[in-house]
């Protein structure tokens, strides 16, 4: 691997979570916004740019904003925990285009969690950590594995997994680190797809698909009640990583600053 200069962007740290503030009651994949700015930055002529959604309606709508900013992208139903789904979205997206040019794995549920986003581990519910397990692993897997076809049809196809740096075992383990609250049940599904995205880089070695891992910070969607930093701004890292060169670093977990310790 080449080396790779990798500029810090991030600003000064985020207070998370904000004082006072409560959070979503519901898991909810994040809203239009953030994956807008993700593919309008993204755009390379002659693509022909997929949006992925869970929700029709909302993938639709991220459809319209992207093509009002010159964007030629199609809305790809997807739900990442059902195979029937995720078979049916690779088939449209060959069906549209015949092939995939980049993978963003950006779906994730936190799960039921208590006040302060606590999630205590004495006292999980084990169907919660099987249903984030389901999305923020399982269906990383499903989807990279049925998209695969695809993007070995494109030149040096860059996956990014969007990790978070509550998913660094270093960090949680240093006392010294401001990770965020006790999330038993998300947090961990964070390390394990950081995990997966090492074994993907080695089982992509010699090739020329590079994967990485991506925290984008703590951004001000619905998932996290509109705290954090703007989408805008919290693409920048995912971005990056999509647009690598040959020989780009792969196997490897970012964020604005650099490599995040595993």
């Amino acid at each position: 691997m080449t080396e790779f200069a990798w500029p810090p962007l991030r600003p000064a740290k985020l207070v998370w979570p904000a004082p006072g503030w409560v959070p979503p009651t519901k898991s909810q994949p994040t809203s239009p916004p953030w994956t807008v700015s993700l593919w309008k930055d993204l755009t390379r002529p002659g693509d022909g740019h997929r949006r992925v959604a869970r929700d029709k309606g909302r993938g639709e709508a991220a459809v319209k904003l992207l093509h009002a900013t010159g964007v030629d992208a199609f809305p790809v139903p997807l739900d990442v925990t059902s195979d029937v789904s995720v078979a049916e979205a690779a088939v449209l997206i060959e069906r549209q285009s015949g092939r995939l040019d980049v993978l963003v794995n950006n779906a994730g549920i936190s799960g039921e969690m208590g006040p302060g986003w606590v999630q205590d581990p004495t006292t999980l519910d084990l169907d919660v950590v099987r249903k984030v397990v389901d999305t923020n692993v399982y269906g990383v897997i499903r989807v990279t594995n049925a998209m695969l076809p695809l993007l070995r049809r494109a030149s040096s196809p860059p996956i990014v997994n969007i990790s978070s740096s509550v998913g660094s075992v270093t960090w949680q383990a240093d006392p010294n680190i401001e990770v965020g609250p006790i999330m038993a049940a998300y947090s961990p599904t964070k390390s394990y797809l950081n995990a997966v995205t090492v074994h993907y880089a080695r089982q992509f070695a010699g090739t020329d698909i590079l994967i990485n891992a991506a925290c984008p910070g703590l951004v001000a969607t619905d998932f996290t009640g509109y705290q954090g930093r703007p989408a805008q701004e919290a693409a920048a890292t995912p971005i990056r990583l999509a647009a690598l060169p040959d020989g780009g670093p792969t196997g490897s977990f970012f964020n604005d600053d650099g490599v995040i310790p595993w």
